[in-house]
């Protein structure tokens, strides 16, 4: 069906102007002469006039498809499409109602925290934690680091700005002490067995060496007196 449109006066044919504008949502069908009227039609599927003009085609509606961007209003012949940015990404190009482009939020770095969550006009605002603090990148405030001392534990890794100090159970004195006491002990056997052994050793060489000397001897002795005996 087509539109209802301002008549078009024979003044402004004459005069070659056509000063009127047709309804948003429309456009020119036939142009208007001394006889007739112009003639204006809906906009088709896909296509659209926000304001009043007097063109002979709608312009194509916009799509969503750039990163991070998702449809708020579907477009219609008298408005164009409406996007906004997707959960996690924020604008970059403010448009009249809505969004042209839209960019990932920031990620905070370990050893910072998020001062300021990211919304779909700003981005994600993050800060450095300062010395004796502590933040993965996702926390909203940097944490204090733990104090082994105080929970009566022994530090096993300082912290640092992007992790947590360390701690253990302290190891206990008297198992310490037992401990060396019993490494003492068996070191100071080893030593005693290894010295008598050396002495038991050293006393039968010296033993084996003075019965050899005395075999020797004797020996000389008898070889001396069979060779008297064989002079004589």
């Amino acid at each position: 069906k087509v539109a209802v449109c301002l008549p078009c006066e024979k003044k402004q044919v004459k005069e070659q102007h056509v000063l009127f504008y047709f309804p948003t949502g429309s456009r020119v069908k036939t142009d208007c002469t001394e006889f007739i009227r112009t003639t204006c039609q809906p906009c088709s599927a896909g296509t659209y006039f926000d304001e009043p003009n007097g063109l002979k085609r709608c312009s194509p509606c916009s799509t969503c498809d750039s990163a991070g961007l998702k449809v708020k209003e579907e477009c219609r012949r008298s408005a164009d499409t409406v996007c906004e940015p997707m959960e996690g990404f924020f604008c970059t190009d403010l448009k009249p109602g809505g969004c042209g482009s839209a960019q990932r939020h920031r990620s905070c770095k370990p050893g910072q925290f998020i001062r300021r969550i990211g919304t779909a006009s700003t981005d994600t605002d993050c800060s450095d934690c300062v010395a004796g603090t502590f933040s993965d990148g996702s926390m909203s405030s940097c944490q204090p680091h733990t104090q082994c001392e105080k929970q009566n534990l022994q530090l096993i890794k300082a912290g640092n700005t992007s992790t947590d100090a360390e701690c253990g159970e302290k190891k206990k004195i008297t198992g310490i002490v037992i401990g060396v006491v019993m490494g003492f002990l068996l070191l100071a056997t080893i030593v005693a067995v290894v010295i008598f052994l050396w002495k038991y050793q050293r006393k039968r060489l010296l033993g084996k060496i003075e019965n050899d000397i005395e075999y020797s001897l004797c020996k000389k002795n008898s070889t001396t007196t069979n060779i008297a005996q064989i002079i004589q």
